[in-house]
């Protein structure tokens, strides 16, 4: 008996040098992704306007890297915050850390090369060699066409600059040493021709990473089984929950029951001259979709994402999607 119990001692301590060495490993050699590329943007209007209207439209980076007014419907960036950072993603988001978007005015990334802001968009890996934790979808935008992050690169440089330090991000154990784990190298694709409307729809599905709002979540890391059939929750300032839509092609719980037409609508409405947020009070209904950017949009990438989306299984997931804040 002795002697089993010996063995299992043994055991248990190869298991503990083996787990001391995985995580010293992951702390101290990780994340590898290759040094930055040399790279040198050329900021041509082209270019610029074309990064613009990711950065704002289809990306949506100024979603996350701006101030949003939430006593208004869909929360419109507040005037003069365009890429200031500083929003926090925490634990009441079903994140394991606090994270804090970055400052993305020439004055926060400033001292990045196009290329080291190429291989953090990319990649996750900052300048300093740290990772991300993929609160801002970098897995998706390594699978991107080059062409389009440099135009994203040019875009960032062209911003208003704005003295905003931003508090660094901190995962909870063990995120803090899994999140070294989470970088890989991109793999970039090209850009689909627009005349194949499946693929470029599918393309833009990414660019947007649109399952990642529309998906269930465990400890901030989407659930692929339950892909866009929605009811992520996400909590608002006033303490209301709010759950994102099933947009699988699923006629009785998703939207399988639009046409292309009322599709494109429920979009366009939002860019319409004559639409105004209106003042939102406290456990009213509000949305996180940022309506006021993705309704910018052209009709012919809201036309492929609709062709996209509707090639998707339906599943069928009935989303109760807003819970008021209980009153104090």
């Amino acid at each position: 008996m002795k002697k089993i119990f010996k063995v299992i001692g043994y055991l248990l301590l190869l298991i503990v040098v083996l787990a001391g060495g995985l995580m010293l490993y992951a702390m101290t050699m990780l994340p590898r992704v290759g040094e930055a590329p040399a790279l040198k943007v050329e900021r041509t209007p082209e270019r610029i306007e074309k990064g613009r209207y990711l950065a704002n439209c289809v990306n949506s980076c100024m979603d996350c890297h701006s101030t949003r007014d939430w006593t208004k419907f869909a929360g419109p960036l507040v005037p003069g915050t365009l890429g200031k950072g500083g929003e926090r993603f925490d634990q009441k988001f079903g994140f394991p850390g606090a994270y804090f978007s970055r400052n993305i005015t020439p004055k926060g990334i400033g001292r990045y090369t196009d290329g080291e802001l190429f291989r953090v968009i990319t990649t996750g890996v900052t300048k300093e060699g740290r990772a991300m934790f993929p609160v801002m979808p970098y897995t998706y935008y390594g699978k991107m066409d080059p062409e389009d992050i440099y135009n994203i690169i040019a875009y960032l440089r062209t911003l208003p600059e704005i003295e905003n330090p931003v508090q660094e991000s901190v995962s909870d154990f063990p995120m803090n040493i899994i999140i070294n784990t989470i970088p890989s190298k991109g793999a970039p694709v090209k850009r689909p021709d627009t005349s194949d409307r499946l693929k470029y729809g599918a393309y833009l599905v990414n660019v947007a990473g649109c399952i990642e709002c529309h998906t269930k979540a465990e400890k901030g890391q989407i659930i692929n089984e339950l892909a866009f059939s929605g009811g992520r929750e996400f909590k608002l300032p006033d303490g209301s929950t709010v759950r994102s839509a099933n947009i699988t092609p699923d006629p009785s719980t998703g939207i399988g029951a639009w046409n292309e037409e009322a599709f494109i609508n429920r979009f366009k409405a939002y860019a319409d001259s004559g639409f105004v947020p209106q003042p939102v009070s406290k456990g009213a209904f509000n949305t996180i979709m940022p309506w006021l950017m993705y309704g910018k949009m052209t009709r012919g990438d809201l036309s492929a994402i609709y062709a996209y989306i509707h090639s998707l299984p339906a599943k069928v997931n009935t989303v109760n999607k807003f819970t008021a804040a209980v009153a104090n």
